[in-house]
């Protein structure tokens, strides 16, 4: 485990990190992405008494996890150990959210919004719904001919 791992992760943690591991998931972190997730960080309720120098900390924390051999698997159970499983839905709409920010998704980040699915035992139609209404939230108007 990383020297910067906190005793324990706060729910709103977890959810910064699982946003910032799918952006990090293609080895490439977009503005659009980091904007989206300070967006996210700003405006959504759950986020309302977070302390947002944590991110910080929070992405250092999945970056390091991401160099070791089975870090992704301890990532995911960091995670799990901090988000009440109420809030997994949440977590896949957040990350689909970031995914979907700067309008394309790469093969790196298809890969991980499965495993985020699987880990975080997201039912498929609901991944499905969930997917939609971030692409829905994410439509460019076509460029004029």
């Amino acid at each position: 485990m990383p020297e910067s791992l906190p005793p324990s992760w706060s729910p709103q943690d977890a959810l910064v990190a699982v946003m910032i591991a799918e952006s990090a998931s293609d080895e490439s972190i977009t503005n659009s992405e980091l904007m989206s997730i300070t967006r996210i960080v700003d405006h959504m309720p759950i986020f309302a008494s977070y302390d947002s120098t944590r991110i910080k900390r929070v992405a250092q924390v999945v970056f390091d996890l991401f160099e070791e051999e089975d870090g992704l698997d301890a990532l995911f159970g960091i995670i799990r150990e901090a988000l009440p499983e109420l809030l997994f839905e949440t977590a896949y709409a957040m990350a689909c959210d970031v995914a979907a920010a700067d309008g394309r998704l790469r093969q790196g980040e298809l890969e991980f919004m499965a495993e985020i699915r699987y880990e975080l035992n997201i039912d498929r139609l609901h991944g499905a719904a969930i997917e939609r209404g971030a692409r829905a939230r994410h439509m460019k108007l076509p460029e004029a001919q």
